[in-house]
Formats: C-alpha cells, structure tokens, sequence
C-alpha cells in the first residue's frame, strides 16, 4: 500500500509540472463547455441537458490522451523498464498509474460540474449515481487508453491512434452530436461506441432516473472497461525498444474489440436503436373467389298491424353553460410582465427572418408549400383554438431544434398566418398562457407531413424553442417590437 500512495504521489506531482497534459486534461474540457455555454445559453437550466456530453469529454481527454501520451513517453525515456527492475510488483505500479489517472479525471469532471454549477445549473439529481456512473465511464475509458498505449510505439502514434478513436466518438458515437440530430444510420453505428453509453449513464444521473434508467449503459461500460484493461495489461510494454509489430500475442486484442461488437449487437437485439417498421403485409385477393354457398332465408309470415301509441314529449335538460377557455383570463399584465429576455432574431437558436427577407431559392419551395398547407394542416386548424395556437409554434421550433436550412422563414411563415387567423387580443392571450405554460400538452416533434422531413427527438428542446417564439411572437403583438 505504501508503494501505490507513493507512486501515485509521485504521478500526480509530475501531472500538474506538464503543460501538455493540463491542456488535454482541463483546458480542453472548459472550452467545450464554454462552447456549449454560448450555444445553449437560452435554455431554461443552463447545460443541465448537456452535461452527460460534458463530462464524457473530460474522461476522454484524460483517458485517450493523457493516460496514453504518459505511459508512451515514459517509457520512450526508459521509465518503465527501472520501474521493472524495482522490488515493486509490476502490478502495483501500473495500477497506482490507473488510480492517478482516475483521480486527474475526476478533479478535471469536478471541475466542469462546478463551472456548470457557476453558470446557473441545478445540482444533479442522483449525486451517487452520478459519481458511480462517472467512476464506469473512466473504467471503461482507461481501459481504451491502456489499449492505445499498447498499439503506440512513440508520442505521435498516440495523437494519431486518439483522434482517430476520439472524433468518430464525438460526431457519430452521440458526444458532441445529439443522438436525435443523427441520421438513423448513424444512430445503429453509434450502438457499438461506448461515448453512446457513457453520455446516457452520466445524463441519467444528471436529471434522469439515475440507476434505473441507464442498466444497459452501466453494463456497457464495466464490460467495454474490462476488456480493454484485460488486453492493456496482457500486450503491456515495459521498454521502447518492444516494437508492437514484433510482439507476440496480438490476439489479446481481440477481448477489447470484441466488447464492442457485443455491447452494440447486444443493443439492436434488445431494440435499443429505433428502426422504421417495415410495411404491413396485405393478403393479396384471389383473382375469382369462389362465390360463397347462401341458404335461402325462410319466408316469414306477414306480420299484425301496427298499433298507434302516443309517447309524451321528452323533457331536454338545458345545455351547461360551456366552460370559459383557460387562456381568456389573461391581460395585459400577464404578457408585460413576461421574461423578454430571447435569443436575437439573427442568432442561431430562435432565428427569425425580418418581414421584408426572402428564402433563398433552394428554400423558396419548401417554404412556400408551408405556408399554403397552414390554413388546412389538421393540428393547426381542428379543434381547441389553444391546441392549434401551440402546434403551429411547433411548426417553428421544429426546424430550429434540429437546424434544418428553413428554420429562419418559417418562423415568420408562422407568425403571419397566426395574424391572419385570429383577433389580436385573442392571439395575445393564447401566446402568453402557453409563454406561462410551456410545459402544457403533448409535443408535436414531427411535420413532414408539411413537408419538412426530420424529427426532433428531444420533446424537451422542442418546447423550449416554442417558448422562445411565444415570447418573439408577443413582442410583436404587444407593439415591445416594432417591424
């Protein structure tokens, strides 16, 4: 025990003296959440949906870079083969690396947590899942750093090995990219990468259902972490002079790979990755059926005449007074006093095109057959004046949630018919309860049956963009916006 403390010292202590280490290990992770920071600010919680991609970031700095870049060039300086000649266990000192490790990444997730705690976020919901969860993800990411430090024979090698690993994770594998924004290719691809599993764990933990939602996830990563440090420490090099193309026993590697096929074969057996059904299969219809036997019916007798009662007039109760809407108590107050605060109408989340701004012309299309589906687009024209009001929202803030080129026209395509459609004050009153009600009613994610193909994904996302356009909506209205 007193090796591993004294060995940890010692790599903790030479950590924090390299600079290229610091940068792999906090800076970078900060400027992802500085990035994240600037592009979801609006939200209602700052980054709180975010931070499971947050902290899968610090592992994966820590993990795939520092770890590997540490162990390749202390041995390239002959490090490890005077550690082997120590009385020290072998063992020992590679597990005391590991411990060191985990504790660089856990002060470098702390880290972020606390920024992110600075910004406005809300404190996790399951705090001892979240740790138990993270403590999985850097199992399962040393595990992959120990496999990169085994392939890597020099420095560079580990930077080549690492993005090569690390930017496929972060586009495809549900990191950096929201699972709901991929193409459904991608979203079966990302089942066999454990950046997938690692955001979910961590975000169930964040403010999901912590240990009951993420099982899978939890699994995933003990079993993808096991197999890597399995053939980390089997295919392990104590001198530089080991070349991996010499070295016998390449078939360690297999476990490490292998685990990943599992867990993702694992997850499409199961039905984790949604798949479009397929069409329902109509019997075809023989060309000439053959006509079908018929009794004759028997001929009933002819039947009495008649009889003439007179039945006294039904008594109709009055018809209830119809309930007053929920939205008709609404004033004036009501929307003066609502949180005018947006994104501005040319930024990137909420974006609004002016009154007088044409579509480009690959866009003129799409955008045109909106506006002449409105008026007889069912959810948007049946029934509850409140229900049509927040599902032609939705046609606006669908396209921003997933970026799509039209989600600065057809917010305006919106608001426009919405003026055509009902009185103002009316208007005004329905926009404000939904802007003091956002949570209110299901959420229509998908309008392609207006011609905008994707859906959202995220019903959470999608109501906040409703939100925001309530609140730019009313501006207008309310005469705060002059246009």
């Amino acid at each position: 025990m007193n090796a591993v403390l004294a060995h940890l010292g010692i790599s903790l202590r030479l950590h924090f003296r390299n600079k290229m280490a610091l940068l792999y290990g906090y800076l970078f992770p900060l400027i992802f959440l500085l990035a994240f920071w600037v592009l979801y600010r609006y939200e209602k919680v700052p980054l709180l949906r975010h931070m499971g991609e947050l902290l899968t970031v610090a592992v994966l700095g820590g993990a795939c870079f520092g770890l590997p870049t540490t162990l390749v060039s202390e041995r390239e300086r002959g490090v490890w083969r005077r550690y082997r000649l120590s009385p020290v266990p072998a063992g020992v000192i590679v597990a005391s690396t590991v411990l060191a490790r985990y504790v660089i990444i856990l002060t470098a997730g702390l880290l972020q947590l606390g920024l992110a705690l600075a910004v406005g976020m809300t404190l996790p919901e399951h705090p001892f899942d979240l740790l138990v969860a993270f403590t999985l993800v850097s199992f399962a990411f040393i595990g992959l750093g120990l496999v990169i430090a085994t392939l890597a024979d020099n420095v560079p090698a580990v930077q080549a090995l690492g993005q090569c690993i690390f930017l496929p994770m972060l586009i495809i594998g549900g990191v950096a990219v929201q699972l709901s924004a991929l193409p459904l290719w991608a979203q079966h691809v990302s089942a066999f990468f454990p950046g997938r599993y690692a955001v979910e764990a961590l975000q169930a933990a964040v403010n999901g259902r912590g240990f009951e939602g993420s099982r899978f996830s939890l699994l995933a990563l003990g079993l993808t972490g096991l197999a890597g440090c399995l053939a980390g420490a089997k295919l392990f090099r104590w001198d530089a002079q080991q070349r991996f193309a010499a070295r016998t026993g390449k078939l360690w590697l297999l476990p490490a790979f292998a685990a990943w096929v599992a867990v993702g074969g694992l997850a499409e057996w199961r039905g984790r990755i949604a798949v479009a059904a397929d069409a329902e299969t109509v019997p075809a219809k023989t060309a000439n059926p053959p006509p079908p036997s018929v009794k004759p019916a028997p001929i009933p007798s002819a039947p009495p005449p008649p009889v003439a009662v007179t039945l006294p007039a039904p008594v109709v109760p009055p018809l209830p007074p119809k309930p007053e809407p929920v939205w008709a108590k609404i004033t004036a107050k009501d929307w003066e006093g609502l949180d005018y605060q947006v994104p501005p109408d040319h930024g990137i989340v909420a974006p609004m095109a002016a009154a007088d701004e044409e579509p480009e012309d690959f866009m003129k299309e799409q955008t045109d057959k909106v506006r002449n589906s409105l008026a007889t687009w069912p959810p948007g024209s049946d029934g509850d004046e409140l229900r049509c009001v927040r599902n032609l929202l939705y046609v606006a803030a669908v396209p921003d949630a997933i970026q799509m080129p039209v989600e600065r026209y057809l917010p305006r395509v919106v608001y426009n018919h919405l003026v055509d459609s009902y009185p103002k004050e009316k208007l005004l009153k329905i926009l404000t309860y939904i802007a003091l009600h956002p949570m209110e009613g299901p959420v229509l994610d998908d309008i392609s049956d207006l011609g905008v193909e994707g859906a959202a994904g995220d019903p959470m996302l999608v109501r906040e963009r409703a939100y925001l356009y309530a609140i730019k909506y009313i501006a207008r209205l309310s005469g705060r916006i002059q246009e």
